[in-house]
């Protein structure tokens, strides 16, 4: 691929296309708001002037709800050899180009599953993707250009290529990314009217939870509007669940010790199946989740700290698999809980401690 057309100059397409340019890719910025092609621009993400010709891959960054209209507009007029759309959802799209009497030989759906709170042009990365997937929906009329095109696209975004229906897609990011963005918009919801001695006890716990709330409505208006039915069908299987943890609350209050054991086993099976859930979520790089020990450490809130850490924990030849921070309320100080292999912990905690760390058992 020597040229691309990003269409849709927000987050992912910036992403994308400050990943192009910089591996040599000729790249040509276009938005419906001109203002923020050339903010792209003038980011390094390529040029905001129309490309002389057809280029190698078109690339649709463009709402759901407008992708198929974006798309069919670009391939009426030729502007390239291979289209690509990045939505979030795609078996839509596909039915709408074909309804539209399209010839889809030269259209791939994607899906790069990676993104951030923030939108627009100036939260974009061109190390967004790496090492996340890429979902490719590939049909038997898919041109072999057109998967090379898009697999040379991931390639370049350092992303990691995954094969899948679009239906199939559909359902799967309605489980893994859709209807936890409600659930976790629902229980933050909570906090908008609640006492403020009680928003001031939040810890990492309520932080983990609520974190994806904080994206934008409006494009989440427009994800959830392509792929309503499938992240309903979830909802009402979360709504049951809700339902029957309630009335085993209930039951806990009950003066009947045979209700209250009840209560009980419901309370203890919905926390069961959560942890036989939550340990099939992949670990670091896809692979199957590990334990790891945690390590500890009580830090002030200046410049440098964090730094000093992680060169102290190398130069103790032990390696920081994750890190997690929690913020002491009221206070300019802070718990860094570093995740590293168990038969590593002892060693980093002595280590760490020779170098005057507080160390938190």
């Amino acid at each position: 691929m020597r040229t691309a057309l990003v269409i849709g100059t927000g987050l992912i397409g910036t992403s994308a296309a400050l990943a192009l340019a910089q591996r040599g890719v000729v790249v040509h910025l276009v938005d419906h708001d001109p203002e923020q092609a050339r903010t792209a621009a003038a980011l390094g993400a390529g040029s905001d002037e129309e490309p002389p010709g057809p280029v190698d891959l078109a690339i649709v960054a463009a709402p759901p709800a407008h992708v198929a209209g974006v798309l069919a507009d670009a391939m009426r007029r030729g502007a390239a050899r291979g289209y690509l759309d990045v939505a979030s959802v795609k078996g839509g799209p596909r039915r709408e180009l074909q309804a539209l009497g399209l010839d889809l030989s030269a259209y791939i759906g994607s899906h790069p599953m990676s993104g951030r709170e923030k939108s627009g042009p100036l939260a974009a990365t061109g190390d967004l993707f790496e090492g996340r997937p890429w979902v490719l929906t590939p049909t038997r009329d898919t041109d072999t250009e057109v998967l090379n095109l898009a697999l040379e696209l991931v390639s370049h975004c350092r992303a990691v290529p995954v094969v899948m229906d679009a239906d199939a897609h559909d359902r799967a990011v309605a489980l893994v990314s859709h209807m936890p963005h409600l659930v976790s918009s629902m229980v933050a919801a909570r906090l908008e009217n609640a006492e403020e001695a009680a928003v001031r006890l939040c810890g990492q716990g309520i932080r983990d939870v609520t974190r994806i709330a904080a994206s934008d409505p409006r494009m989440w208006i427009d994800i959830l509007s392509a792929n309503p039915g499938p992240v309903a069908d979830l909802l009402t299987d979360v709504a049951a669940d809700l339902d029957e943890t309630v009335q085993a609350l209930r039951a806990l209050q009950s003066s009947d010790d045979a209700k209250r054991r009840a209560g009980a086993d419901g309370v203890e099976s919905v926390l069961r199946r959560g942890n036989a859930g939550q340990v099939r979520v992949p670990g670091k790089h896809g692979a199957a989740p590990r334990a790891y020990e945690v390590v500890a450490v009580l830090i002030d809130d200046q410049p440098g700290q964090l730094a000093r850490i992680f060169a102290d924990a190398g130069q103790a030849g032990v390696n920081i698999e994750d890190v997690r921070i929690e913020h002491a309320t009221g206070q300019q100080a802070g718990l860094v809980q570093l995740m590293v292999e168990p038969k590593s912990a002892v060693l980093l905690s002595s280590a760490l401690r020779e170098r005057g760390w507080a160390i938190r058992q």
